[in-house]
């Protein structure tokens, strides 16, 4: 079937650019003491794409970036997705391995790294990297170099914009492919849902742009024509001094951030506590209870918003403001253009109050795992000729329609807001000359969510203390990936099929400190 003759396809420079073209004078950016307006932004992302097809990038290829949040990052995944490659955004606390293993894993060409990543990047280890960008003088010197013009080429909407990664049950990592539909969409159920996404509105960035929340939450203050201040990193004094100026209107945050904010000075929270907020999503992770009710008796009522999802199938439910405190432990009704079935076993939707296996469908779901076919049957379900998408989340749904997370139905931990998959974990202390078997599971701890524990069975007579074993997984595993803490057992709890109950595990763990 032809297109139609008014067909354009959603891109996201597409947005950029017609933000740029609006008000190209305009503030886009503040990073530190630098800015960009919206018409050096533009002109920014037509060196990245001028410079990298220079390099021998073409579209369909991918380019990587390996750097804590910045204002280049914003640019070059831009420019990258305009002339049709695409981005991976591996986690710059990864190891030198875990970097290396997703560059090789995105067949990542170009590889951008800020100053501050480059001792965590072996270069030896680099397989299809043909050139190495550092931040800084090479990279300002290779844009300079750049043509300031470039007309994008006629990206369809369905091209992957950005590839963050994010670890399976099977211990290799995963790269999600976010296509410019999936994105676009997403921009625009943020401004109407949220409302902190607007030409007047400025927003705040703190969480990780290169996870798939953090980046799409910045990028699309910049889409819908508003102004982005981003932080290298969370500081909780930092973020509320810049909350209580009045110029912020919105910020993204995880529970482990609220944690840190109200652990400050109580003479300092009371001086912070003005603002000018519009709205605050929170994500990631459930907020407890009694840190929503802070949340609200601090920031005030009708601002906050808990919001359900995952990097595969985009926000998929909202808990509004109005219903935060009448609402426990619920993440609130389908997102804008989301629909959702809770299916159990038999595969038939479960009545009210009953758990079922969430699924969702919305033009914001992505469009695989590259290179992972069959991991991306296992997430689709097609069903009435629409895909659905599962992520393995249980639900139950109440009589007015709100959707509450009971659990999870593959092992994932989350932890300050980051997800852990445990079976990676698992896979590098089974490698320890002491270890005959691990068992990595998680539970509650009210700063972090879950706090990540480990029970291994030593070899006989190895002698292997916990501080040495976790001596030896520093280098070897990302901080957040780290056990805690390490419970020696006899022999891990299976049942009759042999596979391990960390149900078990968690009801017999006693509480940190315990």
């Amino acid at each position: 079937m032809p297109l139609p003759p008014g067909y354009r396809p959603l891109t996201v420079g597409g947005g950029l650019r017609a933000a740029a073209a609006r008000d190209p004078g305009k503030t886009a950016i503040h990073f530190e003491g630098r800015q960009r307006s919206y018409g050096q932004l533009v002109e920014a992302m037509n060196r990245v794409a001028n410079a990298v097809q220079g390099l021998g990038l073409k579209a369909g290829r991918h380019a990587a970036l390996i750097a804590p949040n910045s204002l280049e990052t914003i640019e070059i995944v831009a420019g990258v997705s305009d002339m049709g490659g695409a981005v991976a955004t591996p986690n710059p606390k990864l190891t030198p391995r875990e970097l290396a293993e997703i560059c090789d894993d995105a067949q990542a060409e170009v590889l951008f790294v800020h100053p501050d990543c480059e001792s965590a990047l072996d270069r030896a280890l680099l397989r299809t990297v043909r050139h190495v960008i550092p931040l800084g003088p090479a990279y300002d010197a290779l844009l300079a170099r750049a043509a300031s013009a470039f007309t994008p080429p006629p990206v369809p909407e369905w091209a992957v914009f950005s590839i963050p990664y994010t670890s399976g049950t099977t211990g290799k990592p995963k790269g999600v492919m976010l296509p410019h539909r999936s994105r676009t969409l997403a921009f625009l159920g943020y401004a109407a849902e949220y409302g902190i996404y607007s030409p007047d509105d400025h927003y705040l960035a703190f969480a990780p742009m290169c996870h798939g929340a953090g980046l799409a939450f910045a990028m699309a203050a910049l889409f819908v024509g508003g102004t982005l201040e981003i932080l290298p990193k969370f500081d909780p004094e930092t973020v509320l001094r810049a909350v209580h100026s009045g110029r912020v209107t919105g910020m993204f945050t995880v529970p482990t951030h609220h944690h840190a904010m109200f652990d400050l000075e109580p003479s300092l929270l009371a001086a912070l506590r003005g603002h000018r907020l519009h709205g605050i999503v929170a994500n990631a992770a459930p907020l407890p209870q009694a840190l929503k009710e802070r949340i609200v008796d601090y920031f005030g009522a009708g601002l906050l918003h808990e919001t359900y999802g995952s990097t595969e199938a985009g926000v998929v439910s909202n808990l509004r403001p109005r219903d935060q405190l009448r609402k426990q432990n619920c993440v609130g009704q389908p997102f804008v253009g989301n629909q959702v079935r809770l299916l159990g076993e038999d595969g038939l939707e479960v009545a009210t109050g009953e758990v079922g296996e969430l699924f969702s469908t919305s033009p914001c779901l992505f469009a695989g795992y590259w290179g992972n076919e069959p991991a991306t049957r296992d997430a689709y379900r097609l069903m009435e000729g629409m895909p659905w998408v599962s992520v393995g989340d249980l639900a139950r749904r109440d009589d007015e329609g709100h959707l509450y997370i009971v659990d999870r139905k593959k092992d994932m931990v989350i932890t300050g807001g980051v997800n852990v998959y445990p079976r990676e974990v698992e896979a590098v202390i089974d490698q320890h000359p002491g270890v005959a078997e691990s068992a990595v599971f998680g539970v509650p701890e009210a700063r972090w969510g879950e706090e990540l524990l480990a029970a291994v069975v030593p070899l006989a007579g190895s002698g292997l203390q916990a501080e040495a074993l976790l001596a030896w997984l520093k280098p070897r595993l990302a901080g957040y990936k780290c056990p805690k803490r390490v419970l020696f057992v006899a022999a891990l709890p299976r049942n009759a099929n042999g596979k391990v109950l960390k149900r078990e595990l968690r009801a017999t763990a006693k509480p940190s400190g315990g």
